[in-house]
């Protein structure tokens, strides 16, 4: 044991050398000052996320302490699992002299007494990569490593965590969340590490590059470790970090030799995650369900409502709040949205990987997104448009899943680009279904018709009008055959065929359909019946290319009077129709009719529609 005449010797036990490459984080440093050495708080807890930088901000501090405080013994241990902490512990007592007096004494103990005496004089002790819960509180299974650290006016506790679990049971309110560096310091520490500085003369790539990598100073690290060794340019980096899913994975894997870090510590990007995951699974299901299924989708604006259900909102509320703890997800100020770290997103496809679990995760996420897809109307819009980039980037990963409820998913998903007039989006949608039912049913199955059908619509949205009337042909020709004349899937395929014979300048076929359609519409739907009311728009329009302008107008004069009682003013539908209306008025010559409904669709417009809409615009 120590001499009272060594009482106040410094000692310090430090498992790496000062970091020299070690750059910015002045403000970040300050504050560990402060709260540790001016508001004297005993213990804080440095938070963040893997890979942030928690380890070489603590390292930096603790050589600042040595010199600018040589009064202050400093001491590190790792708290990874129970074993790392025996053996700095082990290593502590070693630099104090501490030894055993019998066989049977816990060495743990023994340093924990000791620095917790005055004989100990001060210290700083840094713990760091105190990430388990479990490790450091213990559990009903295992001893904690807490009753071990030592308390004492003189001394001072760093700890370092990626659990914010872990930070508030150790340090409470004293917690310093460390955030990714900013531009400054990130090409600043790039600039340190790299041996061919000429690498960095173009700014902009540069800045490009730390983008995105967000700022992470392990994914710098990283790069930088490839760039020195492969000799290629920050550009060609780039270009692979922006190649395909594989690509990007596998770039991100690829492990390098880092000094300042553990020798057994997983140093990629898209592992240095892996054992926060293992954690997050053992100690909550529905965390890792909910982190599993995010894996799925878009890593950016994910509506909660999105979310996999469970049994209570408690229970979702602790499930966000463990993934929001380690810094996985991030809650935007309305609550109803969150964000996933988009290096974060990658490295849990690369467990899900790991673990075997992509496949039926994949699945199960195709499955509930399809059943809890919001409703198809204006009201609901800002909801489903909300959902359709997560449906989009499912299916996108999942081409192996060859079953109907994913071609299900591209229906509903294309309806939705249709709806916000993506044609060309939803045109791919409509072809992956209709390619996948033509190959698993009959011609006459409803579905397979229903997803022609849509197809058809959709090219004919996007002015492919020969495809399109290709498709109808074939839909109505079946429908004949197979349903009544009264028949509202019929009726809608007669419909859409004739508007595309219109679009092609096929006038009278059009009209002869359109007519058709409309006698029916007229036996069988009320008058304010939306499906009538837009095939006798249609007619009216078809009666007015082909110069029948009296009729038109008559058609034109009783649907908007009908929309007039039934629909707002702002309604688009009515709008179109009035707007129309007053193209036939110019027509037959009653210009001044026709100017004063155009000034109102106008009027209108403006207040509900942006500068560039083109239905704005035509008015």
């Amino acid at each position: 044991m120590n001499t009272l005449g060594a009482i106040y010797q410094p000692y310090y036990y430090l498992p790496f050398r000062k970091n020299r490459q070690f750059v910015g984080r002045t403000t970040i440093l300050e504050t560990l000052e402060k709260k540790l050495f001016i508001e004297q708080c005993e213990t804080v807890a440095l938070l963040g996320l893997g890979g942030i930088g928690k380890t070489q901000v603590a390292l930096q501090f603790a050589y600042s302490v040595k010199m600018n405080k040589q009064e202050y013994s400093i001491f590190w241990v790792a708290a990874l699992s129970e074993a790392s902490f025996e053996k700095a512990y082990g290593e502590l007592a070693r630099v104090l002299g501490i030894k055993k007096s019998k066989e049977d004494e816990d060495v743990k103990e023994l340093v924990h007494r000791y620095l917790g005496s005055e004989k100990a004089g001060k210290w700083l002790l840094i713990v760091d990569n105190a990430d388990d819960i479990e490790v450091v509180m213990g559990s009903n299974e295992r001893r904690d490593i807490y009753r071990y650290l030592p308390e004492s006016e003189s001394g001072r506790v760093v700890f370092t965590t990626r659990s914010r679990e872990v930070a508030v049971a150790v340090a409470r309110s004293h917690i310093i969340d460390l955030q990714g560096m900013n531009q400054e310091e990130a090409v600043a520490f790039l600039e340190t590490s790299l041996i061919r500085k000429e690498l960095l003369q173009d700014d902009a790539t540069t800045i490009e590059l730390l983008r995105e990598l967000t700022y992470l100073p392990l994914a710098i690290a990283q790069a930088v470790a490839y760039l020195n060794q492969n000799q290629i340019s920050v550009r060609k980096y780039l270009e692979l970090l922006r190649g395909t899913e594989q690509s990007k994975v596998r770039l991100l894997s690829r492990e390098f030799y880092d000094s300042t870090r553990y020798k057994d510590s997983q140093n990629a990007v898209a592992t240095t995650w892996l054992v926060s995951f293992a954690q997050i699974q053992r100690s909550d299901k529905t965390a890792a369900s909910i982190l599993g299924f995010v894996s799925c989708i878009e890593p950016k604006a994910i509506p909660r409502s999105i979310l996999p259900e469970v049994e209570s909102e408690e229970e979702m509320e602790h499930a966000i709040g463990t993934l929001r703890g380690y810094g996985f997800l991030s809650q935007r100020e309305d609550e109803k949205m969150f964000d996933m770290h988009s290096l974060v997103h990658v490295a849990t496809w690369v467990w899900l990987e790991s673990e075997g679990l992509i496949k039926q995760t994949t699945i199960d996420a195709i499955r509930h997104i399809k059943n809890s897809f919001p409703p198809r109307d204006q009201t609901k819009r800002e909801k489903w448009r909300g959902y359709v980039p997560h449906g989009l980037q499912i299916l996108d990963r999942s081409s192996w899943y060859q079953r109907a409820e994913r071609y299900d998913l591209f229906m509903t998903v294309g309806l939705c680009l249709g709806l916000d007039r993506r044609f060309k989006e939803a045109i791919r949608c409509f072809e992956a279904a209709s390619e996948w039912r033509r190959e698993h049913f009959t011609e006459e199955d409803d579905s397979r018709l229903l997803s022609e059908h849509e197809l058809a619509s959709a090219y004919l949205d996007d002015r492919r009008i020969k495809e399109a009337i290709e498709i109808f042909e074939h839909v109505v020709a079946v429908q004949k055959r197979t349903l009544a004349d009264e028949n509202d899937s019929r009726l809608t395929s007669e419909h859409e065929l004739a508007r595309a014979y219109l679009g092609d300048g096929r006038i009278k076929e059009a009209i002869e359909i359109f007519e058709y359609v409309v006698a029916v519409q007229k036996r069988t739907l009320a008058d304010e019946d939306d499906s009538r009311l837009t095939s006798e728009h249609e007619l009216a329009r078809a009666y007015l290319d082909d110069g029948r302008i009296k009729e038109a107008i008559e058609i034109f004069e009783y649907v908007v009077a009908v929309q007039k009682r039934t629909l707002a003013d702002e309604d688009d539908s009515r709008l179109t129709s009035e707007h129309e209306l007053a193209r036939a008025y110019l027509d037959d010559g009653r210009i001044k009719e026709a100017i004063e409904i155009f000034e109102r669709v106008v009027a209108v417009r403006k207040r509900t529609l942006a500068d560039e809409n083109d239905s704005r615009l035509t008015s």
